[in-house]
């Protein structure tokens, strides 16, 4: 596998030229992989990024997970370190240092079977296997980064989650104060993103719901959609359009630079491509996602990473709950 420190660069010749691409960039962006999309299969990467995928449907896995129930135990941080780096992040708030923090963890679960086969029985509109010699792991994200068609770049930011059971569950969620304070925070946050590389830049939708089904029931999202017309100068300079707009603003907060700096403070230890960006560019489009909803694999444990928004209306149970909730698997 190899890395590509210089990523920029290669994005923008592969787009110069009409080559067909796959990235997968990190959190931090230390370990991007850039690649021709043909490449992808000898390296045992597999993908499915809105319908467009690089792998045959594995009857086998299909067959097993028919035959036997999907079980995942969780083993989370425990409430009260949870706690400790939430208190962290309402101090910074209450001070003035951000609006809104990306908090998440690293929890510990069991799952009775592999990540090949949960990838492949997994449904989800962006799905990725990758396996290296020290890295190992499966996402199924609900979450679209960038879309860029021709001239224009649209964005869909994810913030707000609810059991889609609860009585009323979509109008508990749009009335959310705290809900409603930290979605409208990340649309402000993608729309100055998107204004760094485009012009003409606007809401289409704003807080519309997208229901997600899991392995234990349904939840319902809140989701808008944003949109811009790329600077004439940038069209096709891929790497300089991602480069200028990551992390993603709906997995960080704002304002971005100060709220890395709480994240590397408070979070335990680095995220590395969990909460970092995938995609493709197929000669016309590119289709990206934000890697959430993240199983990993070190030696012979497994866990899922998942986290929230905090800001200074968060109850702190709430949000661990919600990380809670966050870990399933889209099977069913």
């Amino acid at each position: 596998m190899i890395l590509e420190p210089d990523f920029v660069e290669k994005m923008n010749f592969y787009g110069r030229y009409g080559i067909k691409f796959l990235f997968i960039i990190d959190f931090e962006m230390k370990l991007p992989i850039i690649m021709e999309l043909s490449e992808a299969k000898d390296f045992g990467i597999k993908y499915f990024i809105d319908g467009a995928k690089n792998y045959a449907d594995d009857a086998d896995a299909d067959n097993i997970l028919n035959k036997n129930e999907l079980k995942i135990q969780k083993n989370p941080v425990s409430f009260e370190v949870y706690k400790k780096a939430f208190n962290n992040i309402i101090k910074n708030e209450r001070a003035g240092n951000s609006y809104l923090v990306n908090l998440t963890f690293k929890n510990p679960v069991k799952i009775n079977f592999g990540l090949p086969a949960i990838f492949y029985k997994s449904r989800s509109k962006y799905k990725l296997y990758f396996k290296a010699s020290s890295s190992e792991f499966v996402l199924f994200s609900p979450e679209t980064f960038i879309n860029i068609a021709g001239e224009k770049i649209f964005t869909y930011p994810i913030k707000g989650t609810i059991d889609a059971g609860i009585t009323g569950a979509k109008e508990i969620l749009l009335n959310d104060k705290k809900e409603r304070a930290e979605h409208l925070t990340v649309v402000d946050l993608l729309r100055n993103d998107l204004n760094i590389v485009c012009k003409d830049v606007r809401v289409n939708r704003f807080c519309f719901m997208e229901t997600v089904k899991t392995n234990f029931g349904k939840l319902l999202q809140m989701t808008s959609e944003i949109e811009g017309k790329i600077k004439p100068d940038l069209n096709n300079r891929f790497g300089d359009i991602l480069s200028s707009m990551l992390p993603a603003g709906s997995i960080c907060g704002a304002p971005k630079r100060k709220t890395l700096e709480i994240i590397k403070e408070t979070e335990p230890e680095s995220r590395g491509y969990y909460t970092g960006v995938f995609g493709i560019y197929d000669g016309k489009n590119l289709k990206s996602s934000v890697m959430i909803r993240f199983i990993e694999k070190t030696g012979k444990d497994y866990f899922y990473r998942s986290g929230g928004g905090i800001t200074v209306y968060s109850d702190a149970k709430k949000e661990y709950d919600e990380m809670l909730e966050k870990i399933y698997v889209p099977v069913y």
